[in-house]
């Protein structure tokens, strides 16, 4: 009946986003168009930046297709519990991971698709109406939202089931264990994607902006300059397939986490079906979502300017009410009255599953919110960092920093209330529902956030295509409403990071049978100050690739402004291809490093000091790189719209002093928040499950120096 469900609901999710690809496939960019001429130019335009993101991720997925191979060889060869012969622990975990990382590459060519498609599109449909635009935009992102969300679920249901196929009647912890590779896998290549495009996308965009804004004064996505291709380019390959693949790896890894849990808290539980209700209900709750987020799509129906951004919000927030709704009579249905949750010797009852996954769906919207509040200028704090630029770049830069780490205070306070809350109702296992319930509208929320990339592409091609000012307007306040709603995307991602990493980590710390971890062991200790040191040094490694990006960016926008007679004056065509090229090199050999520090540093605490000095390595990882991630994020949100809002006309316009220094602000911000930030989101999860995953290769041979040191007492 549960397996029925679970496969229906991801089924109807691939329907949903199957049906939102073929209307947005199948409108025509004519019927926008002014003229032919206009249609030839969108075409050229649309094309230029569809073959260029493409053309990236083909390169970084055959990269990335060495890497999945030889990572799936070290789980096979090291992961082996010799206690239980035939079992091939490291073969079938190895094979979710290629299973997971393949699923996690074809949602980010999925949503790359069809968001090159969309932005065309929404920019044509501008010309007919603000309605017309919003929708076709916001139908590209549900094609992301619920196609992903689909993929996840089923993908995660077939594994479980094949596993138990293979491998009849191998205790359910060990099935979890290799289930937990498929988390791995989508998380694997999230990495790379959010690194890899980040980079992309900000020396493109910081080279645009700094050359063409700032020093040439020319507007931004003006054809004239070099890097406006790549810069549109680096929205798809960074705010698309990136994003995509790191909320992917979180619905897995948090899904993975409360079924691990659940198997070894309910293994002595006598009731087969209440057992196997415990074991597969993370994944239904995460597939009731689905329905909640179908329902609020009815609600997005903005019909004026103004209107854009509200609209999201209440689908936004429909969706959570309509999900806990659903969710209790399902909790109390599905999980039996008398049904009970041991863990370490303490009972918790049904109820208390439901008020987790309550507890982490509130927070999530909480600090979506929150983030709203910070990031945009509709709000105080904006402004003032608009107001700063008054006089000059440094006090913008200063105002913004002070925001970022404001604003990290209060969505910390949110999620130790939800991890006591969860904890305290339902042990480990809550913590682990928590991050269920906040992933719980996964659906709707991806669906917001990449409607934004959709909308800012679409404004750059109508800039490009010289569609007019009354179209750039409409675009604009699709854009602007993007802009704000993916500030909201980027906390809620970092807040569910939060909770699945920390899930994960209760997962590891139950399956290596530590239940209480002991913070003022020496070793313990010296965990906690290595992790808590890890999130500064990948932050410093991905903006310094950025700048060395940008840098090459700056120089090649340089030449041509200099070299190529009649570009700025508009009688020259300037060379794209060279910028995409410049961005799509540097970001495929600077997200190397950064990956693998994330990678290699819990399988080198894990096998030279020990699970215990690893707890500590994941749990001074996850605090210090949550507050790290919060503030980048929102400083670079703040910054972007505050620019944004000087160019609405306030404080001078564009042009203006105030603006150029607006300008300055947001080419900082912007490694902040799509780059560094949205990664560490992925570092706190990867290390994580890398973590959970080789538990048996770390009761083997975990701590070997101290052994060797005969420390290890």
């Amino acid at each position: 009946m549960i397996v029925s469900l679970i496969l229906a609901l991801g089924l109807l999710s691939l329907l949903v986003a199957f049906w939102f690809a073929r209307q947005v496939s199948s409108i025509s960019i004519e019927e926008g168009a002014a003229s032919p001429e206009e249609v030839s130019r969108l075409k050229e335009i649309s094309t230029a930046i569809a073959e260029g993101a493409m053309a990236f991720l083909m390169r970084e997925y055959r990269i990335l297709a060495v890497f999945m191979l030889l990572f799936a060889i070290i789980i096979t060869l090291t992961i082996d519990d010799s206690s239980t012969p035939g079992l091939y622990e490291g073969m079938f975990s190895a094979g979710s991971f290629l299973i997971g990382a393949i699923i996690s590459v074809l949602s980010g060519f999925v949503g790359m698709k069809i968001a090159t498609l969309g932005n065309v599109r929404t920019a044509a449909a501008a010309r007919i109406s603000l309605k017309r635009s919003f929708s076709i935009a916001f139908h590209s992102g549900a094609v992301m939202g619920f196609g992903l969300t689909g993929m996840a679920v089923i993908g995660l249901l077939l594994v479980y089931l094949g596993l138990n196929v293979a491998l009849p009647g191998v205790e359910q912890h060990y099935i979890m264990e290799m289930l937990s590779g498929f988390g791995l896998g989508g998380s694997a290549v999230a990495l790379f994607g959010r690194v890899g495009g980040g980079i992309y996308t900000k020396a493109a965009d910081v080279g645009a902006d700094l050359v063409g804004k700032v020093e040439a004064g020319i507007p931004e996505d003006d054809p004239r300059n070099p890097a406006v291709i790549a810069d549109n380019v680096g929205d798809n390959v960074g705010d698309i397939a990136g994003m995509g693949a790191d909320l992917f790896g979180s619905v897995a890894e948090s899904t993975c986490a409360a079924m691990v849990i659940g198997a070894v808290a309910f293994a002595a539980t006598a009731d087969e079906s209440a057992r196997t209700a415990a074991l597969l209900f993370p994944l239904l709750a995460s597939a009731v979502g689905i329905v909640a987020s179908l329902i609020s799509l009815f609600f997005a129906r903005p019909t004026t300017e103004d209107q854009v951004e509200g609209a999201l919000k209440l689908v936004l927030i429909t969706s959570t009410l309509m999900m806990l709704a659903m969710l209790y009579p399902i909790t109390m249905n599905i999980i039996p009255d008398d049904f009970t949750l041991v863990v370490g010797g303490a009972i918790y009852h049904n109820h208390g599953v439901f008020i987790s996954l309550a507890a982490g769906l509130i927070a999530g919207l909480a600090i979506g919110l929150i983030t709203e509040y910070y990031t945009s200028h509709r709000y105080k704090p904006v402004r003032e960092v608009a107001d700063a630029s008054q006089s000059g770049a440094a006090t913008n830069i200063i105002y913004g920093l002070s925001l970022g780490y404001n604003s990290s205070v209060l969505p910390m306070i949110i999620i130790a209330i939800t991890v006591v809350v969860g904890f305290t109702f339902a042990g480990m296992y809550g913590i682990a529902m928590a991050a269920i319930g906040m992933l719980g509208t996964i659906a709707i929320g991806l669906t917001i956030d990449a409607y934004g990339p959709v909308s800012d592409n679409a404004g750059g091609i109508a800039e490009m295509a010289g569609m007019g000012k009354d179209i750039r307007k409409r675009t604009d306040a699709l854009d602007a409403a993007g802009n704000t709603t993916a500030a909201i995307g980027k906390g809620f991602a970092i807040g569910s990071a939060a909770l699945t990493s920390l899930a994960l980590t209760a997962a590891f710390l139950t399956r290596a049978k530590f239940l209480t971890i002991n913070m003022l062991e020496p070793i313990v200790m010296a965990g906690l100050f290595v992790g808590a040191a890890l999130p500064f040094a990948f932050s410093a490694m991905t903006m310094r690739s950025v700048g060395k990006a940008a840098f090459d960016m700056i120089k090649e926008v340089r030449r041509q402004f200099r070299e190529i007679p009649g570009l700025l004056e508009g009688k020259a065509r300037p060379d794209y291809k060279t910028c995409v090229d410049i961005s799509t090199r540097a970001s495929l050999r600077e997200m190397i490093a950064p990956g693998l520090l994330v990678i290699l540093t819990p399988l080198v605490i894990g096998f030279l000091f020990g699970v215990q000095m690893l707890a500590g390595v994941l749990i001074g990882a996850l605090i210090s790189g949550v507050m790290l991630a919060i503030s980048m994020a929102n400083s670079g949100g703040a910054w972007d719209n505050a620019k944004k809002y000087i160019e609405t006309g306030q404080l001078g316009g564009k042009g203006s002093e105030t603006h150029k220094a607006a300008v300055v602000g947001d080419t900082v911000g912007d490694p902040f928040k799509d780059t560094s930030g949205p990664s560490l989101n992925i570092l706190i999860k990867l290390m994580a499950i890398i973590s959970l995953v080789f538990v048996p290769f770390f009761e083997r041979y975990g701590g070997a120096l101290l052994k060797a040191m005969g420390m290890d007492h």
